[in-house]
This record gives structure tokens, C-alpha cells and sequence, in this order.
């Protein structure tokens, strides 16, 4: 993979001068609360960054590897939770390097679990975002690597190998593709926005499956996106190549770096109500502050679909 180190990787550079390469936000970011109450300083901010997009890298180079060779692919438990021989050797290569850099911080990785440790800090590790998508030679996936303060998503940086791209943000540095600075789009009415979503592996077995949701959006803006991979598309909100986001189900491995990247682009995060954002609730609100509160309102007017209605009967409105 022929991902160059991002410009801003330079120990010359200080954060005030990567601060000043993009536009300040009014928004309130909680990756700049969590930067604040973990008391970083900006050169520990940037080694802890480097990091992050190292640890990227590597996840994204294995992949890159054993993408089109997969030998094994396995369901977890749930129907269409796969798993393959890539999964595994590109988390094992990242939590090496985690570990040998930064013992003291816990972490929290897809295949493994977490392994905890003193102090606030936690890696959340996903090391092939869009397994499907990889086990089916559908190329968008990508290396997902976040760092939270006590829950809260602080720093991150995400590979995507295929399209030789790195994303990284982190409160102070701004938030970038390869050695371009990014930001979300200025959309501001849903029927000119290109949106994405997901639908979580639990969705045959509940009517919460966001069925209804994507019908109604599909119906109102320029076309709703389903990629497969909900770190990538968080990265593609933060570079303005979609202009929001909404999806249910999600683990905090999936959110953790693509939240930072939003944040630190310009965007909103938000629970569906608008609400504050929690990790640990697994659904959100991504995308460019003038579509907010129309995705808000968008996602209260929608009722789930009955079963019956996509051949599912035995899922009933009740």
C-alpha cells in the first residue's frame, strides 16, 4: 500500500501551526472535552496520533495482503457476522504494536476483547471494517483505530487500503486525508444531500432495523448510500464525499476514530435526538451542521416497517 506519511507527522511542526491549516468550528467537539479532562498536551497528543495512523497502516497493509486469498471465512454466532484469517492477522499485527508502544493503555479490539489496564486511556481496535464486503471481494473495507478517554473518542485514524487513502484527526492537528486537510461539506437541505447508512446483523430479528429510515431518506435526497464498512463512512462524512450519516447497532470499535475524524472536520455527532452522543449506545447522528436537524426530525417521523412488508411475517408491528 503506497500510503505516504501525512505532511503534519513532522516533529517540526507545533499543533498551533497544524491548527492554523484549517478553519476553526464554533461546534462544541467532545474529542476536544476528552483531549482537555485526559490533560494531553499537544506533543503527547501528536506521538499518540503517529501512533494511531502507524497502527493503521499496518492493519491496512495485511489486509491489502490477503485480500482476494482468503483460505477461511466463518460466521462468530450471528448470521452474517463473519470473520476471516485477515481479521485476525491484521489485529494481532496492530495490538503488537500498541502494546510495544504504549503498554500502559488498555485496549478494546473487535476479535480479542478488551484488556484492561490502569488509567483512562483504551485503544478501541477494529482491524477490518466491512468484513463482508472483504470476504466477498467487494472493495471497501478498511483498519480502523481510535483512542477514547474514559468512553469518550479522543484521537483516531482510519486506512482505507484499497483507495490508498489514511484518515487521522485528533483535537489540535485538524483532521486530514493523506496530506490534505479535510472538512464536511456545507449541505444544508436534505433533498440536495448524498447520504449513508448501514443495517446492523441483528435486523432479521427485529423490527428496529432501519428499514424504514432508509426508505424515507431515499425518497427525499440526491440517493442513500449503504457501504458496508461504518468507519469509512464516517470518513467519507469528514472529507465532504457524502454529507451525513445515521446508523443503529454499531460497536464502539466501529465509531471511535471516525467520530474524531467528524468532529474535528467541521461536523455534528449527535444521538438521533440530537442528543448527546454516547459510544456505548452504538447509534448516531454524522454529518454536516446544516442537514442536523433535519436528519433529527427525518428519523423521529419514522415508524418500522411491518415484517410482512419485506417477507418477513413472523416480525410483527407489535
Amino acid at each position: 500500500m503506497n500510503l505516504s506519511s501525512p505532511h503534519p507527522s513532522s516533529p517540526n511542526q507545533s499543533s498551533s501551526q497544524l491548527s492554523s491549516s484549517r478553519q476553526s468550528s464554533p461546534l462544541q467537539r467532545r474529542s476536544d472535552a476528552a483531549a482537555m479532562a485526559s490533560g494531553l498536551q499537544g506533543p503527547d497528543l501528536e506521538k499518540l496520533a503517529d501512533l494511531a495512523r502507524r497502527a493503521a497502516l499496518v492493519g491496512g497493509e495485511l489486509l491489502r495482503h490477503h485480500f482476494g486469498r482468503l483460505e477461511q471465512v466463518r460466521e462468530k454466532g450471528r448470521s452474517g457476522d463473519l470473520v476471516t484469517e485477515a481479521d485476525l492477522a491484521a489485529e494481532a499485527a496492530v495490538l503488537s504494536l500498541l502494546e510495544q508502544e504504549t503498554p500502559q493503555i488498555g485496549v478494546l479490539a473487535e476479535e480479542s476483547g478488551r484488556i484492561e489496564k490502569h488509567g483512562g486511556l483504551e485503544w478501541c481496535v477494529d482491524p477490518l471494517d466491512g468484513t463482508t464486503n472483504y470476504a466477498h471481494g467487494f472493495p471497501l473495507f478498511g483498519t480502523s483505530v481510535g483512542l477514547c478517554w474514559q468512553g469518550q473518542p479522543l484521537l483516531g485514524a482510519i486506512a482505507v487500503p484499497v483507495l490508498d487513502q489514511l484518515y487521522w484527526a485528533a483535537p489540535g492537528l485538524g483532521a486530514w486525508c493523506n496530506e490534505q486537510a479535510i472538512r464536511v461539506s456545507g449541505c444544508s437541505k436534505i433533498a440536495d444531500s448524498l447520504l449513508t447508512t448501514g443495517f446492523a446483523y441483528d435486523r432479521r430479528s427485529r423490527l428496529d432495523n432501519n428499514y424504514a429510515e432508509f426508505a424515507y431518506f431515499t425518497h427525499r435526497t440526491h440517493g442513500v448510500r449503504r457501504g458496508g464498512a461504518a468507519a469509512v463512512d464516517l470518513a467519507f462524512v469528514a472529507a465532504g464525499r457524502c454529507d451525513g450519516y445515521w446508523e443503529r447497532g454499531l460497536s464502539p470499535w466501529d465509531l471511535a476514530a471516525g467520530v474524531v475524524l467528524v468532529e474535528q472536520a467541521g461536523g455534528l455527532v449527535s444521538a438521533y435526538d440530537g442528543g448527546e452522543f454516547e459510544l456505548a449506545s452504538g447509534r448516531l447522528i454524522a454529518c454536516a451542521p446544516g442537514l442536523h436537524r433535519e436528519l433529527i426530525d427525518g428519523l423521529a417521523a419514522c415508524q418500522p416497517l411491518p415484517g410482512a412488508s419485506y417477507g418477513a411475517p413472523e416480525l410483527g408491528t407489535t
